[in-house]
C-alpha cells in the first residue's frame, strides 16, 4: 500500500525533482517517482513477454521544459493543432482561443502530470515502422501502428496500478491513448494540488500569456487539469 506521500509545492509544480530516481527503459535513463518505479518495471516486463517492447517518449517534464514548450506555442514558433491534430493558423486566433487550443495538447506549465514522475506517454519500439518517428497523435494508438499495443495496454495497465487519464474527450485535453498514469500517486498528487498554488508557481516565474490565464485560471484548472476520466 502506497502511504499519501505530502509532496512540497515545488515537487507537484515541476520546479524539484527530489521525490524521483533514476530508473533505465531501453537505452534512456528517466527519472520516475520513487513510490512507482516497481510497478512501472513489472508493466514493462509484462508487455515484453507479451510481445512488445515498451518504451517512453516523455516522462518526467521540469517547469522550465514544460514552459519552452507552452512559450513555443504561445508565440507562434511551434504549430498549434485543432483536435483532429491539424495545424491552427495562429495569426487569426485570438488570445482566449490561443489559450484553449493550446491547453487541449499541452499543460499549463506548473500543472502537467508530467511534473509528478508517475506519468508516461508510452510506445511499442518494435511495432514503430522503420524510418517512421512516433507523433503521438490518436490515430496511430486506435487504427494504426501502436494499435495492438494500446489494446493490449488497455487490458492489463490496471493490473500494475496505471490508468488512462485522457482516453476520453472530455472538453478539456484531447484524447491521448498514448498516456498512463499511477493511480494511486498522481490522485495524491493532484489531490495536493491547487488553482492557489499554480497560481503562486505563475507568478513567479510568468509564461506567455500570464494575464489572460491569471484571470481564469480557476475555470481552467477545473477544465485542463482536475477533468480527467478516472
Amino acid at each position: 500500500i502506497i502511504e499519501r506521500r505530502v509532496m512540497t509545492p515545488e515537487q507537484l509544480t515541476g520546479q524539484s525533482d527530489s521525490h524521483l530516481e533514476p530508473n533505465l527503459i531501453g537505452a534512456k535513463t528517466f527519472l520516475v517517482h520513487s513510490d512507482v518505479k516497481d510497478d512501472l518495471n513489472n508493466l514493462i516486463e509484462a508487455a515484453q513477454l507479451a510481445g512488445f517492447k515498451m518504451e517512453i517518449a516523455s516522462g518526467f517534464r521540469d517547469y522550465e521544459r514544460q514552459s519552452l514548450i507552452w512559450n513555443r506555442k504561445f508565440s507562434g514558433q511551434a504549430p498549434i493543432l485543432d483536435s483532429e491534430s491539424q495545424p491552427l493558423d495562429a495569426s487569426t486566433l485570438s488570445e482566449q482561443q490561443k489559450l484553449s487550443a493550446i491547453l487541449r495538447w499541452s499543460a499549463l506549465p506548473g500543472a502537467s502530470r508530467h511534473h509528478w514522475g508517475c506519468d508516461f506517454d508510452v510506445f511499442a519500439r518494435n511495432h514503430l515502422p522503420e524510418g517512421i518517428q512516433l507523433q503521438l497523435e490518436p490515430w496511430e494508438y486506435l487504427t494504426g501502428h501502436q494499435q495492438v499495443f494500446y489494446q493490449w495496454l488497455s487490458v492489463h495497465a490496471s493490473q500494475f496500478g496505471f490508468f488512462f487519464p485522457y482516453n476520453q474527450d472530455l472538453g478539456g485535453v484531447a484524447i491521448e491513448p498514448w498516456h498512463i498514469s499511477h493511480r494511486k500517486v498522481s490522485d495524491s498528487c493532484l489531490s495536493q494540488l491547487s488553482p492557489t498554488l499554480l497560481g503562486k508557481q505563475l507568478q513567479s516565474k510568468p509564461i506567455l500569456g500570464y494575464e489572460i490565464i491569471m484571470e481564469q485560471l480557476d475555470a481552467i484548472y477545473a477544465r485542463f487539469v482536475a477533468n480527467i476520466n478516472h
